[in-house]
């Protein structure tokens, strides 16, 4: 079986090729960014129609956190569309049937009952520093239910929560909280600072899956029957939730992270920074039906995730 994985040098994709590369009968197709720009039409359009993959998994997309999605509104809006809208038509002007699409959980309203379920999708007002990718994200579930609605395909939509783990971004402005946190303890534990201030109130509180879990998740869901994962989506083969099911504050997140860092300074916050969307937890029962849960802690992957970026320290410095 060939599956073409878009974006397999990023975090989840490339946990999704580890995965991958377990399994006997499985020939991996991967394009650098350089060798297949997604957001070009035609070049996806040559792509698919000479690999001719059996399935596609949509791992690809233009991510950041709320510096980012603020600063670049655009980029995020326009590069996901892009590649969203190329890879799925090109995929089914191929003939490929099975198709596997990555999300985001910002997709659901600011103020959306906690936990989130798949039904709360456009049933109120989006948090407004992520609103250009929350609707790019959107636009994909759509693009997926109306393929499946119009042409028959079995293109499904995951939506996990935060992720973080092994090959995260920890760029100093761009990252998300929990690797912009490490970088940001381990620095000041290297420099031996008294003080680190966390953005915001510290109250907020925030969903983690590590990426090797949103991997098997991922390939849980692409595997199942469809008449199984019907069962729990229809109509129209729509998304599914992807979490662990339980949340921390952004406080306690920086608790744990400054133990696994060994940092033990004062930690406090500085509320003249966006705090974002107030709770964001995913309501998981759906894929917990389907006979799927969480196995890494978040203490443990916090702790796996900061050996990995010891590893990795070098290249993250110049970044």
């Amino acid at each position: 079986m060939k599956i073409y994985v878009a974006g397999h040098r990023g975090m989840v994709g490339s946990a999704i090729c580890r995965a991958l590369a377990l399994r006997d009968g499985v020939e991996v197709i991967t394009r650098t960014s350089a060798e297949l720009n997604l957001t070009h039409q035609a070049a996806v359009q040559d792509f698919m129609a000479h690999e001719r993959p059996d399935q596609v998994i949509l791992a690809a997309a233009k991510v950041g956190g709320i510096h980012a999605n603020n600063t670049y509104p655009a980029q995020f809006i326009y590069e996901n569309l892009m590649i969203e809208a190329n890879v799925i038509h090109q995929a089914h002007a191929a003939g490929v049937q099975t198709l596997l699409q990555l999300g985001s959980s910002c997709i659901y309203p600011k103020l959306a009952k906690q936990p989130m379920a798949e039904e709360a999708l456009l049933t109120g007002t989006l948090e407004s520093t992520n609103e250009p990718y929350a609707i790019a994200k959107i636009a994909g579930i759509k693009l997926c239910e109306s393929y499946n609605r119009q042409y028959g395909r079995d293109y499904r939509s995951v939506m996990p929560t935060n992720l973080y783990g092994p090959g995260d971004n920890f760029h100093p402005e761009n990252s998300h909280v929990l690797p912009a946190l490490i970088r940001r303890f381990h620095e000041a534990k290297q420099a031996g600072l008294a003080e680190v201030a966390i953005w915001g109130t510290g109250t907020p509180r925030r969903e983690f899956l590590h990426v090797d879990d949103m991997a098997a998740a991922s390939l849980f869901v692409l595997d199942l029957p469809k008449e199984v994962y019907a069962r729990e989506t229809e109509p129209m083969l729509s998304h599914i939730n992807v979490g662990s099911g339980t949340d921390v504050t952004i406080l306690e997140l920086a608790q744990l992270v400054a133990h696994a860092v060994g940092y033990t300074g004062q930690i406090t916050t500085d509320p003249t920074k966006p705090d974002g969307t107030p709770r964001k937890l995913m309501d998981v029962r759906r894929l917990e039906r389907l006979g799927w849960s969480t196995s890494i802690t978040l203490a443990q992957g916090i702790a796996e995730t900061y050996r990995w970026f010891l590893d990795s320290a070098e290249t993250f410095r110049t970044k």
